[in-house]
Parts: C-alpha cells; sequence; structure tokens
C-alpha cells in the first residue's frame, strides 16, 4: 500500500494528497506534518519507512468538503486519490493485493463547484494570461456557473482587469512568472506557472474546437492568437485539475476593449467598492445596495459595480428596466416573491456536468425551470431588456414534468443514499420498494417469534455491514439461547454482547439485501438518465438562468431606488457632471443604522461649459470633504452601471475612467513609504487619465515636508487642468492653492462649511463655494481627546506662526526662537498667581487636632462671616 501512496504522491508534485482508504482521507510524510498543522488534527504514526515512523493524519469523507475549504484558504492544492475497484475485486487478485486508487481530481483555488466551498454570492474565476508575439490576452472563467470570457490585455492592463475580476487562481506561462507574481500577490490570487506548451495557439485552438465540438472558432467570433491561446490554457488547466472531466463551459464571449469603465486596483480599494478596507463585505458599497434574491443575481450585481458600462445604449436600457418595475410596485413585489423560490441553476448544472452533483440538484433545475415559467407571464409589458429576458425563460415544459413526475419533494442530495424517485414513476421500482419493506416487517415479526421461542425478552435482531443481520442478547441470557443449537448458531462475543443467527435469518437477509441493492441500482440509472436529460438542455437551462439574474437585478436595483428615494440618472455623451443633493449610499445605510441622522445631502456641479472642470475643496478635517469626493465618484460609478443614484437629480456625461487618491498605507513589503505609495498613485492618475475621466484627489503631497508638499499638489494640480483636461474634485489643506482659481479657467474654489460656538467648532457637513480661512486643526485635536495642557501650547505655537507669516522679515527669526523647534521645549510659562482671600489666611493658623467641637463650631460661623 505504501508502495502504491509513494507512487501517486510522485505523480502528483506540488499538492497534498487525499489518500482514500475507507471512510477517511489519509495522509502521510511531509503531507501530514503539514495537513495536521494547518487543519489542526492529531498527528499520529503508522508503520515504518527506511527504519523511521511514517507520519499520518486524516480527515473523514463525510466531513472532507470543511477541511478542504480551510486548506485552499491556506494556499495549498490538494490531490484527491480515490479506491477504483470494490474492495472484494482486489482480493481477487490474492489476499494481500492493493485496492487500485489514483487521483481523480486536483483541488486548487480557481477549480472549486462544491456548495460548501464557494460563496454563492460570488464568482470564482480562474484567469488565463497569454503573450503570443506582439498580443496579449486575458481569458477567465468561472467553472461552477460554465462562464467563459476573453479580451486582449497588455501587460499594463493585467493590474486593473485582474482587480476587476479578483480571480482566485491566474495561470501564466512559466517565463511570464516574474511579471505577473507582484500583481497576484496584490490581488491575494494564486500564481500557477504552466509550460509553454499549455499556451500553444494551435493546440489550444483544437482543444477549443474539440471542447465546443465545432470545427472552427469563427462559429463563437475573430479571435487572435493571443486570445486562443489564454482560452486554451484555461482548458488545458482544467483537463489536468479534473482529470478529463472537463465543466460546462459556455462557448467563449469577446469583451471589447473600452466597453466598460476603467477603474484601476487603488481607486477600487479606496472607494471599497465590493470589499471594504478591513477585508469582508461590511461597509463596502455592494453590501449597501444588494437588494438582490438569487445568487446568480447577487453574482450579476457584482460584476455591474465592478465593470460599470461605457455603452449608452446598453446603460439608457438598463435604466429603463428599474424605472418600469419602479413604477410598478405590485409586479415587482409578484416577481420578488417568485424569484426568492429560484435555486442556484448554474451552479447546479455545473456540478451535474462534473458529476458531483446528486438528486437535490435536479430538484434546483426543476424549480428554477418551474418559477421561470411562472415569471414568463408577468413580463409581457416590459421594456426591452426584461421582454428580451422574458423569452428566454419558456421551451422546458417537457423537462419540468419529467422532473416533478420522477422527483420527490425534498430529495437527498447524493444519489448514494437513494430514496429520491417518487413513488409511481417506475413500477418495477415500486414492487422492489415493497420487498425490501416487507422484509423489513417480517424481521420485525421474527424478533417476537424467537423472543418467545428463547425465553428471552430482551432480544434485539441488528444489522450491521460486517456481519449483516445478527441476533444479539447480553452474556447473562447466553446459556438460554444455547440451550437451542439447533436454532441458534453463535456467531460472534463480544465485552457486552453475545451475537447468534439462523437458517432463516440468513435466508431473509438475501433477499431484503438483494432488493434493497436492486431498489438502489434502478434509482440510480433514473438519476443518470435524468441528468443527462438535464444536460442535453444545459444551453436553454442556462439562458434561462441568466434571464433570471437579469430579472432579479433589475428589481433589486428599482428596490432600493423605490426604498431610498434614489432617481433615475441621465447619461450622454457631453461632458457634464451635476448632481443635485448626492449622497453617500454607504455612510447614509450607516447614519440610518445607527439612528445619527439624517445624511447632510451636497451638490456638485463640474459645469460642462468648462473642460476642464476642477472643484478645489477646502476645510477641516472631519467635514466631510471625504466623504464628499466618495460620494460624486459612487454616483458615477452607480449611473453606469444601470442603478438609479443617491441624488435628487443627476445628470453625468460618459465617464471612461474612474481614479481615485484618498488616503494611504506603507506598503513595507515593497519598501515603499507612505508618501511613496502616495506618489505612484498620483503618478499612475497623471499618466492616465483622459478627458472623460474622473479624478478625487485628497491631500496630495501631505506625507512630506511642507513647501515640498505644497509644490507637489500645486504641479498636480496643474497639469490636470492643462493636460489632463478632466473633471477633477481636489481636496487639500494648502490654503495658498485656493489662489489657482483666479489663474486657471477650469478651477473652481468649494469648501465645506463649519461654525464656531464658544471655542467650540461644530461640522456642518456643507459643501458651498468659496475657499476655507484655516483648518481648525487645533479644535479638531481638542475634540479628539488630546490633554487641555497641549492644545493650549499648540494654540500658542499656531498663533506665532501665524504672526510670523504675517510678518516675513521676521518669520527666520521667529521660527528660531518658538521652542516647536527645539529638541526639548520647556513647559508653558504659569499664569499669574491668585490673590490670596482671607479665608485661606485664616485656615493656614489653624490646628484641626487642637479645636474642641464647640471651637469648631464657632469656626465654621467666623467662616462664613468672611465669605
Amino acid at each position: 500500500m505504501m508502495a502504491q501512496y509513494l507512487e501517486i504522491r510522485e505523480a502528483n508534485p506540488g499538492a497534498l494528497l487525499f489518500y482514500r482508504m475507507g471512510d477517511f482521507y489519509e495522509m502521510f510524510f511531509e503531507d501530514a506534518l503539514a495537513a495536521a498543522e494547518a487543519l489542526d488534527i492529531a498527528l499520529t504514526k503508522r508503520g515504518f519507512h527506511l527504519g523511521e515512523p511514517i507520519p499520518m493524519c486524516g480527515v473523514p469523507v463525510h466531513a472532507a468538503e470543511g477541511y478542504l475549504l480551510t486548506l485552499i484558504r491556506k494556499g495549498f492544492r490538494v490531490a484527491i486519490a480515490e479506491q477504483l475497484e470494490d474492495p472484494a475485486e482486489a482480493k481477487k487478485r490474492g489476499s494481500k493485493s492493493v485496492v487500485r486508487r489514483d487521483v481523480v481530481r486536483l483541488v486548487t483555488p480557481g477549480t472549486l463547484t462544491e456548495e460548501a466551498l464557494l460563496d454563492a454570492r460570488r464568482h470564482n474565476y480562474l484567469a488565463a494570461w497569454a503573450e503570443v508575439r506582439d498580443k496579449a490576452a486575458l481569458a477567465w472563467a468561472d467553472i461552477s456557473t460554465g462562464e467563459l470570457r476573453v479580451m486582449p490585455c497588455a501587460l499594463t492592463r493585467v493590474a486593473p482587469e485582474l482587480a476587476r475580476l479578483a480571480p482566485r487562481e491566474v495561470l501564466v506561462s512559466e517565463i511570464h512568472d516574474r511579471d505577473i507574481a507582484p500583481i497576484a500577490e496584490d490581488m491575494g490570487a494564486a500564481l500557477t506557472p504552466l509550460s509553454r506548451g499549455s499556451f500553444d495557439s494551435v493546440s489550444a485552438e483544437k482543444r477549443l474546437c474539440a471542447l465546443f465540438g465545432v470545427g472552427s472558432l469563427e462559429a463563437f467570433g475573430t479571435f487572435d492568437r493571443a486570445e486562443i491561446s489564454a482560452m486554451g490554457a484555461l482548458v488545458d488547466y482544467l483537463d489536468l485539475t479534473q482529470r478529463g472531466k472537463l465543466p460546462l463551459l459556455r462557448p467563449p464571449v469577446r469583451e471589447p476593449v473600452g466597453g466598460a469603465m476603467q477603474i484601476d486596483f487603488a481607486t477600487r480599494r479606496n472607494l471599497e467598492l465590493t470589499q471594504a478596507l478591513s477585508g469582508g463585505r461590511e461597509g463596502s458599497l455592494l453590501l449597501a445596495i444588494d437588494r438582490t434574491v438569487t445568487p446568480a443575481g447577487a453574482r450579476l450585481l457584482e460584476r455591474r459595480i465592478s465593470a460599470p458600462s461605457c455603452d449608452l445604449n446598453v446603460i439608457r436600457a438598463r435604466h429603463e428596466a428599474v424605472r418600469h418595475l419602479v413604477e410598478q410596485a405590485g409586479l415587482r413585489e409578484t416577481l420578488r416573491g417568485h424569484l426568492r423560490r429560484v435555486p442556484d441553476m448554474d451552479r447546479a448544472l455545473s456540478r451535474l456536468a462534473l458529476d458531483r452533483g446528486g438528486p437535490r440538484d435536479l430538484a434546483a433545475i426543476r424549480a428554477g425551470l418551474a418559477q421561470a415559467g411562472a415569471i414568463y407571464p408577468l413580463m409581457q409589458d416590459a421594456p426591452t431588456l426584461l421582454a428580451e429576458a422574458a423569452d428566454a425563460l419558456l421551451g422546458q415544459d417537457a423537462l419540468v414534468g419529467m422532473l416533478e413526475d420522477a422527483l420527490v419533494a425534498e430529495p437527498p442530495q447524493m444519489a448514494r443514499d437513494g430514496g429520491f424517485i417518487a413513488s409511481g414513476y417506475d413500477d418495477a421500482l415500486d414492487q422492489t420498494r415493497a420487498l425490501r419493506d416487507e422484509g423489513r416487517s417480517v424481521i420485525g415479526r421474527m424478533q417476537a417469534d424467537y423472543c418467545e421461542l428463547s425465553g428471552v425478552a430482551g432480544l434485539k435482531i441488528k444489522h450491521n455491514n460486517v456481519l449483516g443481520y445478527f441476533i444479539e442478547v447480553t452474556p447473562t441470557h447466553e446459556a438460554a439461547m444455547r440451550a437451542k443449537p439447533d436454532v441458534f448458531i453463535h456467531r460472534q462475543t463480544t465485552a457486552g454482547q453475545v451475537r447468534f443467527t439462523t437458517v432463516d435469518l440468513n435466508e431473509i437477509e438475501t433477499r431484503i439485501l438483494n432488493a434493497g441493492n436492486h431498489a438502489l441500482e434502478l434509482e440510480k440509472q433514473h438519476y443518470e438518465n435524468l441528468r443527462r436529460a438535464v444536460l442535453d438542455q444545459s444551453g436553454p437551462i442556462g439562458a434561462a438562468a441568466r434571464a433570471l439574474a437579469e430579472i432579479d437585478l433589475a428589481c433589486g436595483l428599482a428596490d432600493l431606488a423605490a426604498a431610498e428615494n434614489w432617481s433615475e440618472p441621465v447619461v450622454d455623451a457631453s461632458h457634464a457632471f451635476k448632481i443635485v443633493a448626492g449622497r453617500h449610499p454607504v455612510v447614509e445605510r450607516a447614519l440610518k443604522r445607527q439612528g445619527a441622522g439624517p445624511f447632510v445631502a451636497n451638490d456638485c456641479c463640474l459645469t460642462e461649459a468648462q473642460t476642464p472642470a476642477i472643484w478645489l475643496l477646502t476645510g477641516p478635517n472631519m467635514a466631510g470633504k471625504s466623504t464628499f469626493l466618495r460620494q460624486n465618484a459612487l454616483i458615477a460609478l452607480l449611473a453606469q452601471a444601470g442603478s438609479f443614484v443617491p441624488a435628487a437629480e443627476a445628470h453625468i456625461g460618459l465617464v471612461s475612467q474612474l481614479f481615485s487618491r484618498v488616503g494611504a498605507a506603507d506598503d513595507l513589503a515593497r519598501g515603499r513609504s507612505t508618501f511613496m505609495v502616495e506618489m505612484v498613485e498620483t503618478a499612475a492618475i497623471l499618466n492616465q487619465a483622459d478627458d472623460r475621466a474622473i479624478v478625487i484627489l485628497d491631500e496630495i503631497g501631505r506625507g512630506t515636508a511642507t513647501y515640498d508638499g505644497l509644490s507637489i499638489a500645486w504641479a498636480t494640480l496643474e497639469h490636470l487642468h492643462e493636460t489632463n483636461r478632466c473633471r477633477a474634485l481636489f481636496a487639500t489643506h494648502y490654503h495658498e492653492m485656493t489662489a489657482l482659481a483666479g489663474k486657471l479657467e477650469g478651477v473652481e474654489n468649494a469648501t465645506v462649511a463649519v461654525k464656531e460656538w464658544e471655542g467650540d467648532v461644530i461640522f456642518l457637513h456643507e459643501v458651498r463655494k468659496g475657499a476655507a480661512d484655516r483648518s481648525y486643526g487645533v479644535q479638531v485635536a481638542r475634540l479628539a481627546g488630546l490633554p487641555q495642557s497641549v492644545v493650549d501650547r499648540a494654540k500658542a505655537v499656531l498663533e506665532a506662526l501665524e504672526k510670523g507669516e504675517r510678518d516675513a522679515p521676521k518669520q527666520s527669526a521667529l521660527i528660531d526662537d518658538l521652542p516647536l523647534f527645539r529638541a526639548a521645549p520647556p513647559r508653558p510659562a504659569p499664569g499669574p498667581a491668585a490673590k490670596t482671600s482671607a479665608v485661606e489666611t485664616r485656615l493656614r493658623d489653624i490646628q484641626p487636632d487642637e479645636l474642641t467641637p464647640m471651637d469648631a463650631l464657632r469656626l465654621v460661623y467666623d467662616l462664613k462671616q468672611l465669605l
């Protein structure tokens, strides 16, 4: 056995080997050491190898999915070695013959299909990047849903496209490993280098044609050699990991360059589109707006948010669908009621195709198609987008009828469990079940007869997989059983039980087992026939699943718009950007949940008359500058994703690119300081933004010396105005920059209003035209809880600095004299001493221990007169 294990292990390097032994997957040697630590399970020993004990650990087969998920999340790959024959067959070759085993699947982050291993509301993409001569392409697939897409993608575009897709695993040729490795690491994706042969475009074309059963890929569109290479590498890797059982991939779709709004990784992170900075979904835009009720609808929403469209016709069609369902509240609620009963047909279909499914997946197809038929009549007067979706909902009546007749209402998950074929569907199966069930009642009658015959009331007839049916009594009744050797035949004695059998019991056992096994075999045959019938209709079923997702998303966005008072935006080919009473959807949701009062809405007008149009925003920290910047970026993104927006009105000229540089942190792994990260992100914006981009920048240059920072911020704003000529919101604490509004035609000053009251600052969160005259930093520090002595000293230093700025000739000497710039500043000078009161003078001469009670009382009266 160990020789077989080592042979399989050698054939699958780089993966932990789950070696099937009965009801357990076992691991040995280094695999056992690594798995025991990663899974926090017991490490034992089994036998010896080269004179040393062999480390071993194992996990139960029935609970393997949970352990697989843990290993995948910790960066492992797992090879599953199953028993390929019955142990009884192996024994026919000799008593010491080893059961034949081999790897049936390689489990990797990008090839998961099990429901327990996947997030139902997110895609699980496997991506591949290829370069052929001067062309490059990126292909990606989700084998759990069958989606396959490809697009041209130069190396410089790999990072933003991978940020959009968030794949779990990226395939590259071994010659490009170093180019893509840092990008994959940033995205948290596993990187898998493959041999050059996997990316050979000639072989790749043959693989793709064989997969889709076509003579040429031209039936699906025109693909260049790099695109064919990337898709072929995906198929080759799937063939390797699935051991020949290829998933049910849909024909490839080529995405055009420029079809979606370009959003780089830093912007996605800063705007928290699908994931919050903390790492989870809480606090993200996606969570705040997700009103979908199906897993497929949720995945479609994530795709739309990750890649807002740049096609005006597509955007308007989506707005029209949402508007129709906003106006038809009754229809919307009826549709959502049906949609709540739609399972995840895409993933059920994928599991059935890979033969990893079961009767419950067949029931999911039945339920989804039944709801599709119920939804179709409701879509007769729907706008174009919904009407086109409705056309894909019909045509499966025969399949639905077959599944309804064949399956019970709540089938088990696995076919091996049996009991999923409904009574009346197959007469032969019904008769076999009757024999099986009758045999069980016969066992009950036999038990009663044997109790009477032996005089042992506690006699039980039991069953296990080793002995079959047997009679069990306690040792105290063994003598009574042995007294009738012609009836009861001894089989086994254990510590607490004695077991017997009879000739009649052996005969009925054979009948029952044959009937039970035959019934299960008949059910398995029916399962396979139903599975084939479903897979024969996989194309129309997939189309219906996508149509239901489209309807669900439109209903979810309409429900959001109606509940939150969102409005339909106007998106056109102009350069306009006018938002009236805009709000931040995530912050507004948080305020409502906290009961903290309403969100203060604000306007933003980057007028079309002036291109470029830039608002220079000043004001104190905590006043809402960053929120204002982000909300306008999110409104543009939501509008082009096809959603209504959180504003009273919105007119948005098509946005080709969205850039955000808000906040920064160290990147210690690459030796980058906060300021370096800030400058790298700013450089990317200035080098890429076109005249249809929207850029939001916050506090450029704050990570370095004052004059350096001011110079960089000043030059950055000028570059946006003169070179990029884009729409931008630029927040800063450098009040000197407000002078640019008078020098650059497209720059306007705006500020976040505050109010001072009795030394405190009150944030109004209102954005107004004009410039702030100060930053209120000391007041904010006081609100944050700095010691009062620090706040007082900061005020004194600030006044001295401001005086120095007003008196430039004396500034240098003033700064030299300020204790702020000394190594150890002295304590603040004490204030004038307070005058000594008469009460204090009298008390100073009193000796409390010498006072009698009467003296103390007189002293109180005397002190009172002195007040």
